[in-house]
Formats: structure tokens, C-alpha cells, sequence
């Protein structure tokens, strides 16, 4: 592939020698001869002219030497063209001997079943699906095409999946929500958990991850959504379309996310907390307060950033703060008890 092909991949414009052959794709300090690479921010522009990178993306032209490919989103141009050069590896299709399945199940076309999966009974999956080692599909379960569950993923009964949906090693996806009430001796009365999880196209769920399923409707992950690893999503919880859950997020019971919403590292919500479109909650954050559209939010509890930066701000001038005052209340005793004398 060379520059001119690169440029037509991405839909750039290019400015400089289109005939030089791209062999990789790296960062601006790694890059080699025959590497491209991307400019995000102008605070990287000296490390570019030093080096080695036979283009770059760019978002407008710059003054550098070597060839540029101009485009809307350097970034994304990069990472499309690392999925050209670097496309994820794809296991044949097949059923392995080992692989276990039930009774009416459907299985679409290009279909791979690995060593070890277990597919239970009146199960749908699509074309072109691919199966990992020791992969678990429970009953009644549904799943589009051009979906990939890496090894030891579990599908409890009922779960839907849309199309083109990437599930990591180890996720669980639809066990029993989190539901119990108290019995005449005080006891956990377990509350069968009856519901479904349905997974939208397009979703990505990271390794170790659960989402529970409802208590009698549908936990719903919409359409886009990416979910890092280990991440909680519990029971009724509905995730809006193209959000971003960072590893560690938990989700309690009945929370309703809108679109674009990101919860940054170790976030925690609330059972039935609303968050409205395009929310950012920042990292070891969370709230019990429904919270509007394109709120910034940061602290236990969450307060707008703004508002957190300023308490953090605060805080290390406590100690002297708390001295001042009670050189101020001594003061003022002392003022009083001169008063009470004359």
C-alpha cells in the first residue's frame, strides 16, 4: 500500500510523494521509515520533526518535511488504517469435535465453535460468528452476525445480542441480579430473577465484566457502547447509545443512562439514579442524584467539576484555616471577658 492508497482509505488529501510505500503505522516517537503516523495536538509538533515517520495525518497542513495526509480526524484516520495494516486475527470456521450442542439450535453460515463451547437448547446465532474456547450459551439464547466471545465468556439463558458485538474473556453476561428481601426469620429470601439482557449492534464488553440480568424486564445495553473491563451493571439497567463505561464502573439495580455518556475509572451510581445525554462523571466519582444532560461531574457526592476543583483546592489549607479560628474564638473570649471587667 502506498500514501495514494493510504489517502483514498481515509478520505484525506494528500500533500507530498504518493508513491512511498507504507509499511506500519506507529506513534510519532516510535516511528520508523515507512511508518505513518498522527499529529492530535500542535504540543507534539517538535517531537514530529524529529521523527523518523514517512507521513503523518494531520487535521490541517503543517511545515514539516515529510508527506501529510490531511483529514477531519487524524485519529480516527490512524485507527482505521491500523485496521487495514492490523486487522485482528480470525479463527477458520468450524465446529470442533469437543464443542457440545443443544437441541434445536440454528447455527448461521461461517459459524466457529472452538474446543470446549457449550451451546444449549433452542439457541439462534448468526453468520459469521466466532466462539472462543470453553464458551457457555444458555438456552433460548439470541445472536446476530459477526459477533466474537473470547474464552470462558457465559451467556445465561435468554440473553439477546445484536450484530458485530465483541464480548473479552471471561464476561458474564445475564446472571441473576442482585434481589432479596427478608423472610419471618430474618433471613435473605432469594427473588428469582426472570428477566433478559438484551445487547445492542456494535457493543464491545471488556474482560471480566458482568451485566445482570432484569428482575422480570430487560437489562438493555444500547447500540455502540463500549464497557471496559470489570464493570458492574446490575439488574434493569438500561445504558444509552454510544456510551463509555471505564474499567471498574458499577451500575446499582434500575439505572437509566442517556447517549454519550462516559463514566470515567471507578465510578459508582446509585440504584435508580438518571443520568440525561452526554454526561461526563469523572473518575472515583459517583452520585445518588439523577443528573442532566451534559452535566460535568466530579467528588462523592458528585458536584459539577468546577465546584470540585474548588473544594480540592480548599482542602490543604484546612489545618491553618481551623487555627486561624480558633485563634480567632480565643481572641474573641479574651475581648468578651475584657468587656465583662469594666
Amino acid at each position: 500500500m502506498n500514501l495514494e492508497q493510504v489517502a483514498s482509505l481515509v478520505s484525506g488529501t494528500l500533500e507530498g510523494e504518493g508513491s512511498i510505500e507504507v509499511k506500519g503505522v506507529r506513534g510519532v516517537n516510535e516511528a520508523k521509515e515507512g511508518d505513518v503516523t498522527f499529529l492530535s495536538q500542535n504540543k507534539y509538533l517538535d517531537a514530529l520533526r524529529e521523527s523518523k515517520a514517512s507521513a503523518v495525518f494531520v487535521k490541517e497542513p503543517i511545515e514539516v518535511s515529510i508527506p501529510q495526509i490531511v483529514v477531519a480526524s487524524p485519529e480516527l484516520a490512524f485507527a482505521r488504517l491500523v485496521k487495514e495494516i492490523h486487522p485482528e486475527p480470525r479463527l477458520e470456521p468450524g465446529v470442533h469435535p469437543s464443542a457440545i450442542i443443544g437441541k434445536n439450535v440454528s447455527l448461521g453460515e461461517r459459524v466457529t465453535l472452538s474446543a470446549g463451547v457449550h451451546i444449549g437448547d433452542n439457541v439462534v446465532i448468526g453468520n459469521d460468528v466466532v466462539l472462543y474456547p470453553n464458551v457457555v450459551i444458555g438456552d433460548d439464547c439470541k445472536m446476530g452476525g459477526h459477533c466474537t466471545l473470547h474464552p470462558n465468556v457465559t451467556l445465561y439463558r435468554k440473553t439477546e445480542m445484536g450484530n458485530h458485538v465483541i464480548v473479552h474473556a471471561g464476561a458474564v453476561i445475564g446472571a441473576d441480579g442482585f434481589g432479596y428481601t427478608l423472610d419471618e426469620k430474618g433471613c435473605h429470601f432469594k427473588i428469582n430473577q426472570f428477566g433478559r439482557v438484551v445487547i445492542e449492534d456494535f457493543v464491545e464488553i471488556g474482560a471480566n465484566s458482568c451485566i445482570d440480568r432484569a428482575a422480570m424486564d430487560t437489562t438493555l445495553i444500547k447500540t455502540g457502547t463500549k464497557i471496559d473491563n470489570l464493570v458492574q451493571v446490575a439488574h434493569n439497567c438500561t445504558v444509552g447509545d454510544h456510551s463509555i463505561l471505564v474499567a471498574q464502573v458499577g451500575l446499582a439495580g434500575s439505572c437509566k443512562l442517556g447517549h454519550h455518556v462516559v463514566l470515567a475509572g471507578q465510578v459508582g451510581l446509585a440504584d435508580h439514579v438518571n443520568l440525561g445525554n452526554q454526561v461526563t462523571v469523572t473518575a472515583k466519582s459517583g452520585t445518588f442524584r439523577d443528573l442532566e444532560d451534559k452535566a460535568v461531574v466530579s467528588g462523592w457526592p458528585a458536584v459539577p467539576t468546577g465546584t470540585w476543583k474548588r473544594y480540592m483546592a480548599t482542602l490543604p489549607k484546612l489545618p491553618d484555616l481551623a487555627r486561624k479560628v480558633k485563634e480567632l474564638e480565643s481572641r474573641l473570649r479574651e475581648i468578651e471577658n475584657e468587656s465583662k471587667d469594666r
